[in-house]
């Protein structure tokens, strides 16, 4: 039995600075997944086996849980790895490719933007109270802890932060030449899919 040897090239290519200053915490996050597994285990273990459960895991895994996958939109756009339909986009022409980026990043720039409005007043009052007096809001919880305003709080951020690359991504895309390449997201999907 042979074991093929040979190293993966895991060089991730960004789009724009904001994104090349993402990407790396990409597996930062990804340690809060298995942080999230571990602590699930230990209530499992507690609550089943030593009839000890704890009062703190649940909420804190939903939080956690939560602020991965809203900093995973970011990461997804930082390394071009977030969905295309390829069957459209290699039908047409790289000129029109280039339009369809743009569009892409338009769309998703007004999705982001009208989300983070919308986040914006959650976050809001997950600080401050209607009098305007500072207080962190908290899950009501026996141990009740402010996990609702941190994850609405991170949930603004990284929609304001999803934005302003998707703002970033269309400017690059305007300025491409359009018999570029095309980004390496869609260029690697169709090379995984002619192999």
């Amino acid at each position: 039995m042979e074991i093929d040897e040979t190293v993966r090239d895991e060089t991730v290519v960004t789009q724009d600075p904001l994104s090349a200053a993402l990407a790396p915490l990409g597996r930062v996050v990804a340690i809060g997944f298995l942080i999230v597994t571990f602590f699930t285990f230990y209530e499992v273990t507690m609550r089943y086996v030593f009839n000890a459960p704890t009062s703190w895991v649940h909420e804190t895994t939903i939080a956690m849980t939560a602020i991965c996958f809203a900093f995973g939109g970011a990461y997804c756009l930082a390394i071009d790895k977030h969905i295309r339909v390829v069957l459209i986009y290699d039908a047409i022409s790289p000129a029109a490719r280039r339009w369809l980026d743009v569009a892409i990043c338009v769309v998703g720039g007004l999705a982001c933007a009208l989300m983070a409005w919308a986040a914006w007043s959650l976050a809001y009052r997950a600080f401050y109270t209607p009098s305007g007096t500072f207080r962190l809001e908290t899950s009501g919880s026996a141990w009740n802890p402010p996990t609702p305003a941190i994850v609405k709080a991170v949930l603004f951020l990284m929609l304001c932060i999803m934005t302003v690359q998707f703002a970033l991504q269309a400017i690059a895309h305007l300025r491409r030449d359009p018999h570029d390449s095309p980004p390496e997201g869609a260029a690697e999907k169709r090379a995984f899919e002619d192999a």
